[in-house]
């Protein structure tokens, strides 16, 4: 009777070992199985470690960007839209880790927790996506930066979409380079800088210090400075880019005052800077749907009156990303919410556009977001003039960033104030000078497509 009794605990155990088995397996299959379906050992995805099956790839208006068909993955026609759009479509062997090829593989395959990849094994082709990206506008913005590398980005402040988004440098993935591993031209070819790139800020970072003056000095607006080229802080000398003499904080934010943020920041101290950046985004790890940023930086010296006045001023050891940059001018734009830029507009067919919500990754107080909504109009009309940005009714701020022992870049943020045109931008033209010239000359022609496209 006990042997028995014995026999048949041991089953029993047996089979329960079998069940908690097969339950991991489920469980496993359920949160993995969309990843083991889209490993580059499945030959019905890959041949050769390239996705050669998938869904087609196309933009905001049904613009073909890749496609299978006959177990190739084919690319757009035209060599401009291929180079222009190379980081958001992404290579097919995964190089670009943030390209749609590998962060979306699993939906390009077809996947489904019922039925795996059957549609893509019996079809050839997976699940299409359709991008936010207006291939247009990241041709005109790829050939606007001519031979500059760097970032250029546009989204609506509204609602979130990625409407352009171009990296550079770039190569045309149906012609690969020989050379592409070993040309110094393709250094960081693989690096979409519109998402992972991160850059020291230059001028545009007076936009946050403006912010913290406007929220903890209460007469900041009736403060004059003065500006004889240089602010000597008791421990080092900040250099501004002029003499400006005499100037309200208005005036400070159009002449772009090195001398007056430098004391501002001061005055402000490190505490106070450092609470305003990260409640804007800065140190934080931050999302753009569901593709990681790199982080912003900015950690002022609590030690050096100098290198904390540089900081304010976007120098010292300031670094930003540029997609966060253009999040903290949607916030702005937008009254205090500065949404999430999403790539993704729908997948399945083209006509099957389901809206995805914008997620907020900025906030800034309403006020302050006013505020600094007027200081940016007033670098445009009294400072940069309208005319360099014809009829977009435009708020921003350049940037000069200087680099040791190289040419400084070219940075410019901004947005335009027309209810017919809720778009932000954001460039940065490495090694072309000053934010004036470049960054601002494309982002204008990048605007100027998009008041065509959203008013004609």
């Amino acid at each position: 009777m006990r042997i028995t009794a014995r026999r048949a605990a041991i089953i029993y155990a047996l089979i329960l070992a079998f069940l908690a088995g097969v339950g991991i397996f489920v469980v496993s299959l359920v949160l993995n199985g969309s990843e083991w379906a889209s490993h580059k050992a499945n030959r019905h995805i890959y041949a050769g470690g390239t996705i050669v099956n998938a869904g087609t790839i196309y933009d905001i208006n049904g613009v073909e960007l890749a496609k299978s068909s006959d177990n190739e993955r084919i690319f757009a026609q035209s060599e401009a839209l291929r180079k222009s759009v190379l980081h958001v479509v992404g290579d097919t062997a995964g190089y670009i880790s943030t390209g749609t090829h590998y962060l979306y593989r699993d939906v390009l395959s077809g996947y489904s927790k019922i039925e795996g990849i059957y549609n893509l094994k019996q079809s050839g082709t997976g699940t299409d996506i359709t991008l936010n990206i207006d291939s247009e506008a990241n041709k005109i913005a790829y050939k606007a930066l001519g031979d500059y590398n760097g970032a250029v980005a546009v989204y609506n402040y509204k609602t979130g979409q990625l409407l352009c988004s171009v990296s550079k440098p770039t190569y045309d993935i149906k012609n690969k380079p020989d050379d592409l591993l070993t040309n110094e031209k393709y250094s960081g070819v693989f690096l979409d800088k519109v998402i992972s790139g991160i850059y020291t800020p230059g001028s545009i970072m007076k936009i946050v210090t403006a912010a913290c003056a406007i929220e903890n000095i209460p007469d900041i607006y009736s403060r004059t400075f003065e500006c004889d080229g240089e602010y000597e802080t008791g421990d080092g000398t900040v250099i501004c880019n002029d003499v400006h003499g005499e100037e309200n904080f208005e005036q400070a934010m159009n002449n772009s005052c090195n001398c007056a943020f430098a004391e501002i920041s001061i005055e402000l101290g490190a505490a106070k800077l450092k609470a305003t950046a990260e409640a804007m985004g800065f140190n934080s790890q931050l999302y753009a749907k569901e593709i990681r940023l790199t982080k912003s930086r900015f950690s002022p010296s609590t030690e050096s009156k100098s290198e904390l006045g540089w900081a304010g001023i976007g120098q010292s050891t300031t670094l930003v990303n540029p997609s966060h940059f253009l999040a903290i001018m949607g916030a702005i734009a937008n009254g205090g919410n500065g949404y999430a830029p999403d790539r993704i507009r729908s997948t399945g067919t083209v006509s099957q556009i389901v809206g995805r919500m914008p997620e907020t990754i900025i906030t800034i107080k309403p006020e302050t977001a006013a505020k600094l909504n007027e200081l940016l109009r007033s670098n445009v009309k009294n400072e940069y003039g309208d005319w360099k940005f014809e009829n977009l009714q435009m708020c921003g701020k350049t940037g000069t960033a200087q680099i040791d022992n190289a040419k400084s870049h070219s940075w410019f943020v901004g947005y335009s104030q027309r209810e017919d045109l809720p778009l932000a931008v954001v460039c940065i033209a490495e090694h072309a000078g000053h934010g004036s010239g470049v960054a601002s000359s494309v982002s204008n022609k990048v605007m100027q497509y998009f008041l065509k496209e959203f008013t004609e």
